[in-house]
This record gives C-alpha cells, structure tokens and sequence, in this order.
C-alpha cells in the first residue's frame, strides 16, 4: 500500500513537471532595412549564384590560394583554440542533460573500533542507492536549454573565426603578391637607372653632359634601390605572417615569388536580412540571447522547493559470513523536500542579475547586427569607388608612360637636362606603383565584402534539447 501511494506521488509529481518557470524565448527583433543603400550600380551576380559559397576563395580562381587555405583549416592554432572550446560547450550540454536522469551510487567499507571496556568490534558494509530530482519547475529544462544555445553560440564562434583566419589569409596573400608584382617593377626600374647613370657618366667624360647629369642620375637609382629594400622587407613581413597562419614556423615556410592575374569576382550581396543567416557572429550574438533568457529561468527555479527522491539498499554484518542473510540487510526509500524560506534578497538579485544579463545581450545583438549592416556598406562603397579610381589611375598612368616617352626624345634630342627626366620618371614610377595597389586593395575589398556577407556560412537549425 505503502509503495502504491508512493508511486502515485511520483506521477503526480512527472504530470506536473510540464510547467518550466522563465520566459519562453522569441528572437528580438532588430531592423535591417530592404535593400543596400549602395549596391545598385555595380553588383552583377551570376544567374543562379543567389548565395556565396563556403569555399569562397575558390572565386578567385588561385590555386596556390586554394592549397594555402587548405592548410590553414587544418593547421591554424586560433581555429584549433576555439574547435576545443566548442568541444567544451558540448560535453557541458551532455553533463546538463544527465540531470533528467537518476544518480546511481554504490560504496562498500570496512571500519574498526574499540573502547577500553567493551574491547575491539569491526564491521563490513555493502550498500548501494539510487537518486531522483524530478525537473517539477523546469530549472533543468532551462538549464539544458542555456547549454544548448551556448553550444550553439560556440559553433558559431567557430565558423567566425575560420571566417576571420581565411578571410586575413586571403588579404595577406593578395597584399603580398601586389608586393611581388611592385618587386618585378623596381627590378626593371633599377636596371633602367642604371644604364641611365652609366649613360650620363659617359656623356659627362665626353664633354657633353654636366655633372649634376650624372648626380641626379645616381639620387635616382639610389632612391630606387632604397624602396626595392623597403618592398623587400614589407613582403618578407607578409610572408612570416601567413607561415603562422598556416601553423608553420617562418623558417620552414616560403612562397615563391610568380606573376598572378586574379580578376575581383562577381560576389552576390542578397539581402540585408539574409545576414541573420550568413553572419556567424550575429548567429552567436542571437544564441547568446537565448542562453541569457533561459537563465531567467534558472534563477527564478530558486524560489520553489526542490524534491528528490531517494532509495537505498544493502548489508552490514560484523562477519562476512552474515552478509547475505535477511537479519543483516537493511532499505531506506522516501522523498525529501527542501525550500529556501529566507534569504536575505539573494534569490530576487539573482533574478535581475539573470533579467539585466539578458537584455545586455539583447542590445549586443542589435549592436552586432547594425555593426555588419555598416561593413557590409563600408566594403560595397569601397569596391564601387576603387574601380572608378583604378579606372582612372589607368588614364593617368597611360598618360604617364606617353609623358615620359616624349621627355626621353627630348632628353635625347639635348632639348633638356636629364633632371627634368627625373621628374617625369619619378611620376611615371608612382603611378605605376599606384595602378598595382589599387589593383591589390579591389581584391582586398572583396575579400573584406564576402567576409562580411557571412562567406557563404549557413546558421544551423537549432538543435532539439532532450529532456
């Protein structure tokens, strides 16, 4: 009779155990606006090409960035960083979701004692005992639910941070090979000042230059050869920085120097809402306001009684003998309830403490989702812009390139003094080196504008918590 009321108890209490105290979560809402305010004009995406892909590099058609984006997956230090602490987030999910389960326990022991008057006696124990807490008020429930979003927040800090490490790899790159194409440019520059220097030092011992001719001549290559050692080094910078990348040491990393032609792609910028989707950072941001409204209901739990319910079971006998014999075994089965009556206002702070940390995220969202609406701007603005001022430096390099050609014919014709070949050389020189870096900051910009489109990351569904 006894067990049958005990059994009722228990049902009752599981049909009770539906309600979970705390706010169910909704999603702020955050707007993001129709449409880019600067994309019209320039953005002409492929048919089909509705959404980026997740090898995103691979639009810029470099294999030797395909390889080095392969090995940064695999070896970068920062990306394993954060794959372990997602491993974290999940073995905390699966010891929050071991709460629903009864605890099992089994001790055995042996103790001796005595007294001066009743002399020596020992004793042998084997017990074992099983514990319950049902989740009456959902404390559990919403705990498992926090751990769930914050797995799911660590997954998306994750694909953040490969997102950032692939997108400063494929910058770096691009920068370094804008250095090796300014390195090709100061090679033939220097071999040209050169022969310049040898020409007019020949002219001044036969009598037909002066010696400023020849001093201007040995400023120039002299400059030269001082911005070919500054490129040389910036480069060098450049590559030790991607051999950590790729989690090498810069000692065992080197990449050769190879004319590249990578033309900026196509990228599809889809809607600002599609953000909430593509962004992982947003998608943590969100997942981390889930957590925090969860644990409103962690804290509010606290005010209402906790109910476990216990059995236990075993022998004990001074004899090993005597173990298993009806005399010497002895059961214990019965609920415990435990409440908090005062505390002091610990648990009514706990509650805003958990509120106030919900709506700190909430406004971190928003501020995440607002600060990649302004990137998103930002890089469209930047790649729209550089292409009419790389089209324009074009002009103004062809320009350059007839200027000098026709300051050289006068030079030679003895019309002018070779300082003023210097000074056009020296315009034609920057806007040679002008046009490769602009060509260099359009692939940057688009390698910025994907990144900040999400590159090509999809958000998860959310995962099922099971209760």
């Amino acid at each position: 009779m006894e067990i049958a009321k005990l059994s009722l108890a228990t049902l009752l209490m599981l049909t009770m155990a539906g309600c979970a105290v705390g706010p169910d979560y909704t999603a702020p809402n955050v707007d993001v606006g129709q449409a880019y305010e600067n994309q019209e004009g320039w953005v002409r995406a492929q048919p089909g090409a509705v959404e980026l892909r997740s090898d995103w590099w691979v639009l810029f058609d470099d294999p030797v960035l395909n390889g080095l984006m392969q090995a940064v997956l695999v070896n970068n230090q920062t990306i394993a960083q954060f794959e372990a602490q997602y491993r974290q987030a999940q073995a905390l999910l699966r010891e929050s979701q071991a709460q629903f389960f009864p605890s099992v326990n089994a001790d055995a022991g042996f103790t001796r004692s005595g007294s001066g008057s009743e002399g020596v006696s020992q004793q042998y124990r084997l017990a074992g005992s099983v514990s319950w807490e049902p989740d009456l008020w959902g404390r559990i429930r919403r705990t498992v639910e926090a751990e769930s979003a914050q797995l799911q927040a660590s997954e998306a800090e994750l694909a953040a941070t490969r997102l950032s490490v692939q997108s400063t790899l494929a910058q770096t790159y691009f920068r370094l090979r804008s250095y090796d194409a300014e390195l090709r440019l100061y090679e033939q520059t220097v071999d040209a000042y050169r022969r310049s220097l040898q020409t007019n030092q020949n002219r001044l011992d036969a009598g037909v230059a002066a010696q400023l001719d020849v001093e201007s001549a040995r400023v120039q290559l002299n400059n030269a050869l001082t911005q070919q050692q500054a490129l040389r080094r910036q480069r060098a910078q450049l590559e030790n920085a991607m051999a950590v990348l790729i989690g090498k040491p810069p000692s065992q990393f080197a990449l050769p120097s190879e004319p590249v032609s990578v033309a900026v792609p196509d990228i599809p910028a889809g809607l600002p809402s599609a953000l909430l989707q593509r962004r992982p950072d947003i998608a943590s941001a969100e997942r981390q306001v889930a957590a925090a409204n969860a644990q409103i209901g962690v804290a509010q739990s606290a005010w209402f009684p906790n109910l476990i319910l216990s059995a236990e079971g075993g022998y004990r006998s001074g004899q090993w003998a005597q173990w298993l014999s009806a005399p010497f075994s002895f059961w214990s089965l019965g609920p415990a309830l435990a409440m908090t009556i005062f505390d002091g206002g610990a648990r009514q702070a706990r509650v805003e403490q958990a509120q106030a940390g919900y709506e700190a995220q909430v406004a971190a969202y928003r501020q995440t989702v607002l600060t990649a609406l302004r990137e998103v701007e930002d890089y469209l603005v930047d790649l729209n812009s550089l292409e009419r001022e790389q089209q324009s430096q074009q002009r103004a390099l062809t320009a350059a390139r007839e200027s000098l050609r026709l300051t050289l014919n006068q030079y030679n014709a003895g019309l002018i003094d070779y300082l003023s070949v210097v000074q056009v050389e020296t315009t034609a020189l920057t806007a040679e080196r002008a046009s490769l870096s602009l060509s260099a900051d359009r692939l940057i910009a688009a390698v910025q504008l994907i990144a900040a489109l999400g590159g090509g990351w999809q958000q998860p569904m959310p995962a099922e918590v099971r209760e």
